[in-house]
């Protein structure tokens, strides 16, 4: 675990770095310091609301959950936006709230409540100010908040209609909360879900503790920092003593603890999957997904497929994780809201297509993580309901020389050097580049392209790397990055999926040409044989990427390295690893195909598309 460890910590100070802190170091050890987190600050806002109520929600288990609610300047009861989430939403309404400095989006709320709603926000157990223990998405998130959402309902300033809003954090509490439908719920907007931490600390079965200790950071800064401020504040006693509580009790109940007490699926772990009963959700959901997400990926768990699709509405985009800021899907969001909570007939259901997907989107101004950017998409893709049965499958086989074919390969396999440094795209605060390819990138990594398009190619969806590999070591860690191949000799960064080879068992009931869903679970592991062909499934990302005509589409393999904040601790035996490609062996790249789609013919320019780099082609070169 020493490279582990390594790695997180020296990523934990990067970030630091990339927000403009100086690394600080402890004069007793003489080891880094925490390095924080900076959070945005764009000037001090005038309360905008009439009247901010704080208090305790006592559970059922007894458990008491800071809230703050902010209403509106009006008179009469008012539907509720209700925010749930580990950060600081208990505790709005200070003065860093005010400045930006806060898990909630202050410009939506500002929003909400112009718009006649109740904002409340309310801190998970054993964060904050709230009493009980720390549990992250296991089924007491879902149970406190639909408790929640009944004592919001129950208020006197409300009106009894509620709605949840919110990314990240906020987005897994809703989800777990409408699983336990409380009556008074009318509709949810989740953005950027994480439904499961296994995809966060191992996605396809590949450690990445270097997205653990940043995130780490970030929570306990918000509880020793902004939740800290707003109850010196407001002289609260009680909160400063539950906050050191919660900081001592995070100290041996954190997600780097899950991830080193189960390293593989268990039965524990598997209460923190919520996407496992999300066709328990029975209100109307507004789902918001970033595929290039960088902090947590785009997988969630495929939750939305086991919705009610009478229910759903889906927007996705190219892009990040913050990408619930944008004004355009914040307006979305609020008539959405007027529809579904407030009982408006504006023409929702009527005039917003099921599916809506902003491609090549771009920032207009501001920086990543800046509260005041304005991602905008160059088009948009608007489609009813995708269902995986609308998708044509489209199939590149590996072949010899670095090809992709139409049919199957041919010739003898080829190998790369293992482990090798990789290629990092993008980091955790959502900058957008392709690190440098290291030196001996031509013995540790191998790539595949194939001939220009004859068409216009929308692929959407998940895709699936179907290998044939064999290694000399008795397991290895893959890493498949698709990209574009422009005509101008530019390499467009699209998508990645991982897998440790062990790790290769495939749930065959749930899995599909497009999905490969693996076990993961300590008696299902099945090690390599040196130099023993074996089949194994990579599941790429989902994605949504339209290559023009005359483009390439290419195949990368080599080892897994840093893309956004998955920083990847690789099995680490040397060894040579080999890709077959022949009539028995037939390893191929599968990829939905969305028909009927027709963007601009002009390619997007370089350096503009959040978080799809650009290169120059580094196999054929100038």
């Amino acid at each position: 675990m020493k490279k582990a460890f390594a790695a997180a910590l020296a990523f934990a100070v990067a970030c630091a770095a990339a927000q403009g802190q100086e690394p600080k170091f402890d004069p007793e050890t003489g080891l880094p310091a925490s390095p924080g987190f900076a959070f945005p600050a764009d000037g001090q806002l005038a309360p905008f609301w009439a009247k901010r109520i704080s208090g305790d929600i006592t559970t059922s288990d007894g458990v008491k959950l800071r809230y703050t609610a902010l209403l509106p300047k009006a008179t009469g009861k008012f539907p509720v936006a209700l925010t749930l989430n580990g950060y600081d939403a208990g505790s709005i309404g200070g003065s860093a709230y005010l400045k930006n400095q806060t898990s909630m989006s202050v410009a939506f709320d500002k929003r909400l409540i112009e718009a006649g709603y109740a904002v409340m926000g309310v801190s998970t157990a054993g964060t904050g100010c709230s009493e009980g223990r720390l549990e992250y998405t296991r089924p007491q998130l879902g149970r406190h908040g639909a408790e929640a959402v009944e004592f919001a309902a129950a208020q006197a300033w409300s009106d009894g209609k509620v709605g949840m809003v919110g990314a990240s954090y906020s987005g897994s509490s809703q989800l777990a909360t409408a699983q336990n439908r409380p009556p008074h719920l009318r509709a949810i907007v989740p953005g950027m879900v994480l439904t499961d931490y296994r995809d966060a600390m191992s996605p396809g079965g590949v450690p990445a503790p270097g997205f653990l200790t940043p995130f780490r950071v970030i929570f306990r800064t918000y509880w020793s920092q902004l939740v800290t401020q707003t109850a010196k504040e407001e002289g609260d006693e009680n909160c400063l003593k539950q906050i050191q509580k919660n900081l001592a009790a995070e100290d041996t109940n954190s997600v780097m603890n899950l991830f080193v007490s189960h390293p593989l699926r268990d039965d524990y772990l598997d209460t923190f999957d919520l996407a496992r009963h999300a066709d328990r959700v029975n209100v109307p959901v507004l789902s918001f997904e970033a595929f290039q997400d960088q902090a947590i990926t785009p997988r969630s768990g495929h939750y939305q497929s086991k919705l009610d699709r009478t229910k759903l509405w889906l927007v996705q985009s190219n892009g990040r994780h913050d990408l619930y800021l944008a004004s355009a899907f914040q307006t979305l969001a609020l008539r959405f809201l007027d529809r579904f909570v407030k009982g408006t007939d504006n023409g929702f259901e009527r005039d917003t297509p099921r599916t809506t997907v902003w491609m090549e989107a771009f920032d207009t101004d501001g920086a990543p993580l800046d509260r005041l950017a304005s991602p905008q998409a160059r088009w948009v893709l608007q489609k009813p309901s995708i269902r995986a049965s609308d998708l044509l499958l489209k199939e590149f086989h590996l072949g010899t020389g670095g090809v992709l074919a139409d049919k199957a390969g041919s010739g003898p396999a080829d190998g790369f050097d293992y482990p090798g440094a990789g290629v990092a795209v993008n980091d955790i605060v959502a900058n957008s580049f392709w690190g440098p390819l290291p030196d001996n990138w031509k013995t540790t990594s191998l790539a595949y392209t194939s001939a220009p398009l004859a068409n216009d190619t929308m692929v959407y969806g998940p895709g699936s790397a179907d290998l044939w590999v064999a290694a000399t070591g008795g397991d290895a860690d893959i890493q498949v990055t698709v990209t574009e191949l422009r005509p101008d000799g530019q390499e467009t960064y699209v998508q990645r999926g991982w897998l440790r080879l062990s790790n290769r068992t495939l749930d065959t009931e749930r899995s599909t040409p497009l999905l490969p869903i693996h076990l993961e679970r300590a008696d299902q592991l099945m090690p390599l044989l040196p130099g023993q062909p074996v089949f194994a499934r990579v599941e790429i990302n989902k994605m949504g990427h339209y290559f023009r005509k005359g483009s390439r589409l290419r195949i990368w393999i080599d080892t897994p390295s840093q893309t956004g904040g998955l920083v990847f601790d690789t099995f680490t035996q040397k060894q040579r690893v080999h890709v077959l490609h022949n009539a028995k062996y037939d390893s191929l790249v599968r990829l939905g195909v969305l028909n009927d789609v027709k963007g601009p013919s002009a390619y997007p320019e370089c350096g503009k598309v959040m978080l799809q780099p650009c290169r120059p082609d580094p196999v054929t070169g100038p």
